[in-house]
């Protein structure tokens, strides 16, 4: 524990999309003392009552518990999206990273773990409307390297909970989070380096294809951000959904593009992307998109009634944020999220 009448938290993966966000969050915070943000590279400029180490999760031999030896909260965050076409490295670092994180908050008797799950961690949901709350299994869709791996955290933390009963674990499954300042990170993610921000204006975009069934929930970072923060200082434990309505559609975005859709079938749809994919011409695979369609809509009624939580902005007003960002290049002063226009 922290010898000073504040918290001492260290968060991983402080420099990403979430990362910037909770490590501000936290520095903000009254009842915490002291932040370490845990990155691969240092950010060019840091939060008051914040320093930096600079770690590799993938890399065996790194020093975690002693960084972690007198913390109150591990934040763990960090997370690798790509190389899609390798999984053994995003496995590496996602996956075995996670375990060394784990095994080094127990080394240190760190009293508290809250750890970055996902909504992509569920089975796929049920069939019609009903949202499901954070009983619903968590095995993943298994094609996807990205849930593939997610859920199998979500064992590893069933049996860190077994083994460390002492440490409080919290698991947050957030849906898709966005912010302005990470519109060219996640453009860079998911539609490549090369894929023009402008084509978000709603003018070049007179047609949005519609594929069936394809739905998202959304959430603002910062509203995440809010969630691990309020995680840090109260005594719960266990997952958490967290979500902003309405749920995202291709209705929606035609209207709020003034745009008209057009039917596109799955498999037509899966075909254009798995095609762009083999082609490394498109980041995102073929078997997210498999993911994506079967995601379960999210109940989140246990974040607000235990953590107090609600998110300020609607889904709607995140994506649009989010579309502004695309168009200006907006990024941060960290080296994931570095901004960057192309065309």
């Amino acid at each position: 524990m922290s010898s000073g009448s504040g918290k001492r938290v260290v968060v991983t993966g402080a420099t990403g999309n979430v990362g910037t966000s909770v490590v501000r969050l936290l520095a903000e915070d009254p009842e915490v003392e002291s932040v370490v943000g845990l990155a691969r590279r240092f950010p060019d400029r840091t939060p008051p009552g914040t320093e930096w180490s600079t770690v590799d999760l993938g890399a065996e031999g790194a020093d975690l518990a002693g960084v972690f030896e007198g913390a109150d909260a591990v934040v763990h965050l960090a997370w690798a999206f790509q190389p899609t076409h390798d999984p053994a490295v995003t496995w590496r670092t996602n996956v075995l990273g996670s375990l060394r994180v784990f095994e080094a908050v127990a080394a240190a008797n760190v009293p508290a773990l809250v750890h970055a799950s996902s909504v992509g961690a569920y089975s796929p949901g049920p069939e019609g409307e009903r949202a499901v709350d954070e009983s619903w299994p968590t095995h993943g869709w298994p094609d996807a390297a990205y849930c593939r791996e997610k859920a199998y955290l979500e064992r590893a933390l069933d049996t860190f909970e077994r083994d460390h009963p002492t440490t409080r674990v919290v698991r947050m499954r957030p849906a898709f989070l966005f912010k302005r300042e990470s519109a060219s990170e996640q453009r860079r993610i998911f539609g490549g380096r090369f894929l023009p921000g402008q084509v978000a204006r709603p003018e070049l975009l007179p047609f949005l294809p519609d594929v069936p069934g394809l739905r998202v929930q959304a959430l603002h970072t910062e509203d995440a951000a809010q969630a691990y923060r309020l995680a840090v200082r109260t005594e719960v434990r266990g997952p958490f959904n967290l979500a902003a309505d309405p749920p995202l559609d291709t209705a929606l975005l035609a209207k709020m593009f003034d745009a008209r859709p057009v039917r596109v079938p799955r498999t037509a749809a899966r075909s254009a992307i798995a095609a762009a994919w083999g082609l490394r011409l498109l980041p995102a695979s073929p078997h997210l998109f498999d993911a994506v369609l079967r995601l379960p809509l999210m109940d989140c009624t246990r974040a607000r009634v235990e953590l107090g939580w609600r998110p300020q902005r609607t889904a709607t007003e995140v994506l649009e944020e989010f579309l502004h960002g695309m168009r200006a290049g907006a990024g941060a002063p960290t080296e994931p999220m570095r901004g960057r226009k192309v065309g």
